[in-house]
């Protein structure tokens, strides 16, 4: 008898990370690779979170923890909420998760019911609609463009019939557009209004250029808000990220977190207590990362390949499998020298380049 595998399962790759295999398997060959295929900070942790971690480990026993998080850090997270945009955030409110894709899950299953219809952009994070599909949701692709700044609005969102939910990301991956706080008020209203779940993933902001982004929480308590501390706090492979939580699905998430994850990685909780206080070291990643997009904003349409170039980066297919063929995605989060380098290449390889 043949076993049986599940179509759960059968969801396309997130082709980032087969770039990223790649990329790793031809430097276990000896090639010399540059990495612009994931969103991942140069940088390490500030110092005073490695010096948390330092102490935890001869300190602490490092055990499980509640499931939503040691209470010192989901303080720290509600108070931050009042120290940048000036809301108030019940720490109860808070989610400790296993980087921000535990909170994606655990939001989906706690929100919507198999079927449910649920609205996301195109061009998007691809995980989204990968983990709606194995949950069995129905991704339903808004097709944003420049038009709409490549970002949902309720008239783009009235032609698509009745809506379960809605995925917004402000500042957007890949496009990094962001939707102004007038816009993500009226987004809000509109989804209230008409019993859709609105779920704003938030992990990208910090990491603005001109104006700081508006977070979904200030316009009520029913959005789901997802933020990380990967990106603007440079600790990917900390795993750890956060939700605030409405309270209709709190319980929910709570026995959900409890039974998938038992609790987020007790280290990077502990560790990251302090780094809310290092915004002046955070925000000079900013400035760096708006350097190397300057140096890039040339060579974008030089993207190149892997093989032939040496420099990684991602297909836009991974963001949009209809109209994505035609772009690719760069990130300019490393150093400032493997960005100057990888310009270099790019612009060696592709002779019309001008500078």
């Amino acid at each position: 008898m043949t076993l049986r595998a599940s179509r759960r399962g059968f969801v396309p790759p997130f082709i980032a990370m087969d770039v990223l295999r790649a990329a790793h398997e031809r430097e276990v060959g000896g090639a010399e690779i540059i990495h612009l295929e994931v969103g991942q900070p140069g940088s390490s942790a500030p110092e005073p979170v490695l010096d948390a971690a330092r102490r935890a480990l001869a300190n602490e026993p490092i055990g499980y923890t509640d499931a939503l998080g040691i209470a010192p850090l989901r303080q720290a997270i509600a108070t931050h909420y009042q120290a940048q945009y000036g809301v108030a955030v019940d720490p109860g409110e808070v989610a400790v998760t296993t980087g921000s894709s535990a909170a994606f899950l655990l939001a989906f299953l706690a929100a919507f019911e198999p079927g449910d219809r649920v609205g996301l952009a195109i061009p998007g994070y691809p995980a989204y609609r990968n983990i709606l599909s194995a949950l069995g949701l129905e991704p339903v692709h808004i097709a944003v463009g420049e038009n709409a700044h490549y970002q949902p609005t309720p008239e783009l969102l009235d032609d698509l019939g009745s809506l379960d939910g809605l995925i917004v990301a402000s500042p957007a991956n890949p496009t990094g557009t962001m939707i102004s706080a007038a816009e993500l008020a009226r987004l809000t209203v509109y989804c209230r209004d008409r019993g859709i779940r609105l779920v704003s993933d938030e992990i990208y902001h910090g990491i603005t250029y001109e104006a700081a982004a508006a977070t979904a929480r200030a316009y009520g308590r029913e959005a789901v808000i997802v933020n990380s501390f990967s990106k603007y706090y440079s600790m990917t492979g900390w795993r750890l990220g956060w939700m605030l939580v409405p309270p209709d699905l709190a319980r929910s998430v709570e026995c959900l977190a409890q039974n998938v994850y038992i609790s987020p990685p007790a280290l990077s909780q502990i560790a990251a207590l302090p780094v809310f206080g290092c915004r002046v070291e955070l925000d000079g990643h900013v400035t760096r990362y708006r350097t190397n997009r300057d140096l890039l904003i040339h060579t974008l349409a030089a993207a190149g390949l892997l093989a032939e170039t040496g420099v990684a980066v991602t297909p836009g297919l991974d963001f949009d499998p209809v109209e994505g063929g035609g772009w690719v995605r760069i990130s300019f989060a490393g150093s400032a020298e493997s960005v100057a380098e990888a310009a270099r290449r790019l612009r060696d390889w592709l002779p019309q380049a001008r500078w």
